[in-house]
């Protein structure tokens, strides 16, 4: 799989080419606050797999956390690009909203955290739901 994409502005862009780890849906809280409520539609790729191919991302981590997800985004517009976490060594979580052709995610095969799910959050029939993140 190949995807092409960037930020509002266009300042930020990138290309990631390779297998996807998995396709999801985060419903942790954290994902709610970054994505204005809604989970975080994401494809998770290995870290070698994903280049920026235009500008540098601004790098955020919050510091009163043991283990804080490391977000990048747009300096300039502020469009969240890719997180990567602890859970997660190697990989990266691009965004969908962020792709050129967001049609080419298809559907999420999972759904996490869904313990931290709200009542207007929808998971499509038959997407596997894990309360936290599947052992």
């Amino acid at each position: 799989m190949e995807v092409q994409g960037g930020c509002y502005c266009g300042d930020l862009r990138y290309r990631a080419q390779g297998d996807p780890l998995f396709k999801g849906q985060c419903h942790c809280r954290e994902c709610q606050y970054i994505s204005g409520g809604s989970p975080n539609v994401v494809l998770v790729m290995k870290d070698g797999d994903f280049a920026y191919t235009q500008g540098s991302a601004k790098i955020f981590q919050r510091e009163d956390l043991d283990n804080p997800v490391t977000r990048e985004f747009c300096e300039k517009c502020g469009t969240h690009i890719l997180s990567r976490a602890a859970l997660l060594p190697g990989a990266v979580m691009i965004k969908v909203g962020t792709f050129d052709d967001p049609a080419t995610y298809g559907n999420p095969e999972m759904a996490i955290f869904t313990a931290d799910k709200q009542c207007f959050h929808t998971i499509p029939e038959g997407v596997a739901a894990f309360e936290g993140v599947p052992s």
